[in-house]
């Protein structure tokens, strides 16, 4: 053999045994990435169980209130309705003379003013004298006082909105 074949020879082996070396590497490496990429499908899949528990918890939670809320507006929405029907049998009483309401009278002699009392003055005030009020003035009356209970119930119902959705 000659110098040139044997460099020859000693270069082929090198490189052959650089090939080996560089294959033995890729193998490691191959078999660390497919290491890396199962821990990596496990992690995603307990980061996706564990967004999908959140999302069904708040999902849960959102349904809970909307129950909630739906139960309270049937309650507020009954409660309007009684007390306008209450306020409408009211206002046909006083229409056909059913009931008449009346006021107190201060007993003041000093200040002169004489007001006839009502003739048939029925109350749970005994002995106070009574003056029964004008049928137009009686419906405005019942009119103010619809709308204040209409806005107290609109009023606790907001209230208990709030109150819920803040939980």
């Amino acid at each position: 053999m000659t110098p040139g074949q044997i460099l020859a020879a000693i270069l082929l082996a090198m490189a052959l045994s650089a090939a080996g070396a560089w294959q033995v590497q890729g193998w490691r490496m191959g078999k660390q990435l497919a290491e890396q990429a199962g821990l990596y499908k496990d992690d995603l899949s307990l980061i996706g169980a564990a967004a999908a528990k959140q999302a069904r918890d708040e999902t849960d939670k959102r349904l809970a209130l909307e129950q909630k809320l739906a139960g309270q507006d049937l309650q507020h929405t009954k409660e309007l309705s009684d007390a306008q029907r209450n306020q409408a049998r009211l206002r046909d009483q006083l229409a056909t003379a059913d009931v008449r309401l009346s006021v107190l009278l201060a007993e003041d002699p000093a200040s002169g003013c004489n007001v006839p009392a009502a003739s048939s003055a029925v109350g749970v005030v005994h002995a106070a004298r009574r003056a029964q009020l004008d049928q137009a003035h009686a419906q405005r009356i019942i009119a103010i006082t619809d709308g204040g209970d209409q806005g107290l119930i609109a009023l606790r119902a907001c209230q208990a909105y709030v109150r819920a959705v803040a939980h």
